[in-house]
């Protein structure tokens, strides 16, 4: 290495100075912080409080050993999860265990536990995997109500982003009612929108109000990068707490249907019809049927038969099949429910018994 004329004087000099002429050095002082905030106070006592409800997801695939032929499973991919009660019952999205054949779950204190699947309802994106732990492991997350949230309030996320597990990011609900697609192309409605950073990895993880209580179970993130931009959505905890309960009682979601079939957008705007659902098939003895409804059909010479558009469910209108079986779902087998329903321009009220879509 070349040392410029001016270096070299400096270096050669530095190396002259006798040993009495340095200056003594040694750590500087630490200047006395002061209490914390009390917002980091109430920061740090939330996640000690919940950060031991939440579990790091590592799915498995069954892979083939190319010599000896022996099937082992090996990690396929990781998201979050949360303890729901002391029976090991785990939540998290079902995106995070879909196509896997196995599934491990580690606790916060770094045990880890084979998982068995109880439940899934992909049209919400949720399942429920169940360990068996001890109880005294198995702090169940504490619940709260999303229908009372506000765009504002503080939130927090606790989650595995990128495999580096117990991460605690904060941010505010951004906006409420947002519509997502699920990964079977149902739509999810009701959605919390938030800033708190969700990264892959968060999937399936808790999203918290300022006392600790879960919100929601961040699901996905919009992002043209694949890493946090700030929009980040959950699926609501009155949805969660609907669901999962049957998914442990039945292991699956048993969604209340009416026997029907929906007609497509075009066809709506070909007769002219008003804003609802048109049928075009009504499953005999089905519910619909029992009830009197009928569908649209072709009569002699590709004459149109009018049949019956479902307006609105229980009072609330609705534009599609979809809106009607999200609208079911909060409903069992079994419930009657009221439908409008319109035919050759004239409205009225049909009451249905619910049957179940197996």
């Amino acid at each position: 290495m070349r040392h410029t004329p001016i270096a070299l004087a400096f270096l050669l000099t530095s190396l002259a100075l006798p040993l009495q002429a340095r200056t003594e050095a040694g750590p500087r002082p630490i200047t006395p912080r002061g209490a914390l905030s009390a917002e980091e106070t109430a920061n740090i006592e939330l996640f000690r409080k919940a950060s031991p409800s939440v579990v790091h997801i590592t799915t498995l695939a069954a892979r083939r050993d190319f010599f000896s032929l022996n099937v082992q499973q090996v990690p396929a991919g990781t998201g979050t999860g949360f303890v729901w009660d002391e029976a090991g019952h785990i939540v998290t999205n079902f995106h995070v265990i879909q196509g896997g054949s196995g599934a491990q779950v580690t606790l916060a204190d770094q045990t880890s536990y084979e998982a068995e699947l109880v439940g899934a309802f992909p049209d919400r994106d949720l399942a429920v995997l169940r360990i068996k732990a001890p109880r005294e492991k198995l702090p169940p997350i504490a619940i709260g109500a999303s229908r009372e949230l506000r765009v504002g309030q503080r939130v927090y996320a606790i989650g595995n982003p990128f495999g580096l597990d117990q991460t605690l990011t904060t941010g505010i609900v951004s906006a409420l009612g947002r519509e997502i697609e699920s990964f079977n192309n149902r739509t999810i409605r009701g959605v919390i929108q938030t800033d708190a950073a969700i990264n892959p990895g968060n999937s399936g993880g808790p999203l918290l109000d300022s006392a600790g209580r879960l919100i929601g179970v961040n699901t996905q993130i919009a992002s043209p990068s694949g890493a946090s931009a700030g929009i980040g959505f959950a699926i609501p905890v009155d949805e969660v707490n609907r669901i999962v309960p049957r998914l442990i009682r039945d292991g699956r979601f048993l969604r209340p249907a009416i026997g029907v079939t929906a007609g497509p957008e075009n066809l709506t705007r070909a007769l002219g019809l008003p804003r609802g659902v048109p049928l075009v098939q009504v499953q005999p003895g089905g519910p619909a049927a029992k009830a009197g409804l009928k569908p649209f059909q072709r009569g002699r010479g590709s004459q149109i038969v009018a049949g019956d558009v479902i307006t609105a469910v229980a009072g609330e209108a609705v534009d599609s099949l979809d809106d009607i079986l999200s609208l079911l779902e909060t409903r069992q087998p079994g419930d009657r429910v009221n439908l409008t329903v319109w035919r050759s321009g004239q409205s009225r009220s049909v009451t249905v018994t619910l049957g179940s879509a197996e």
